[in-house]
């Protein structure tokens, strides 16, 4: 049984939408890349930062960081993210935030929930295990063939020709009587 932890999880899915984000729209018709000199470099070293040591407490052997990285790359993505939205550059010109932005800091909420998560005592988990195959039952692949009435079917004569009578259980019946077929 895989257990994946949910924490881990958000901040590596935050870190994949801060870096998607950063090809949107900011302000008016100016992506993250088109709008800021360097603060769109740090915010995606510090997401790409975020990816990896999510990845380290997701898979152990993937650990390229130490684990203290998540903590300062989330952080880093967060303050990046709530300067950039408060403080537009020059370039924008008093244009409105749009969408890439407010997707950006939705994503950097659900990184830290998931740092909060990964690293306080509280553990939310996904428990992946594959699936048990299906036993065969002696019991039922050995049944006698029935009827639609659920009486079971007197087999046939023997093959020499003789009539042997056959006691048949009427299962119908609660009382569990048993009647003589020639």
């Amino acid at each position: 049984m895989r257990r994946i932890e949910i924490g881990p999880l958000l901040v590596a899915l935050g870190a994949l939408v801060v870096l998607v984000s950063l090809f949107l729209e900011w302000y008016a018709d100016l992506t993250a890349w088109e709008a800021f000199e360097i603060s769109d470099l740090l915010l995606a070293v510090a997401a790409l930062a975020a990816l990896v040591a999510a990845a380290g407490f997701l898979a152990p052997e993937l650990a390229y960081l130490d684990r203290g990285w998540l903590t300062a790359s989330v952080f880093a993505c967060a303050v990046l993210v709530v300067a950039l939205i408060l403080s537009p550059p020059p370039v924008a010109d008093g244009a409105e935030v749009d969408a890439g932005a407010w997707i950006a800091f939705g994503s950097v909420l659900a990184m830290i929930l998931g740092a909060v998560l990964t690293l306080g005592r509280v553990s939310f988990s996904v428990a992946v295990e594959g699936r048990e195959p299906r036993r065969r039952v002696a019991a039922v692949d050995h049944r006698q063939p029935t009827t639609e009435t659920g009486a079971i079917v007197a087999e046939p004569p023997a093959a020499g020709g003789e009539t042997a009578a056959t006691v048949v259980e009427d299962e119908s019946s609660t009382t569990g009587r048993r009647r003589r077929k020639t």
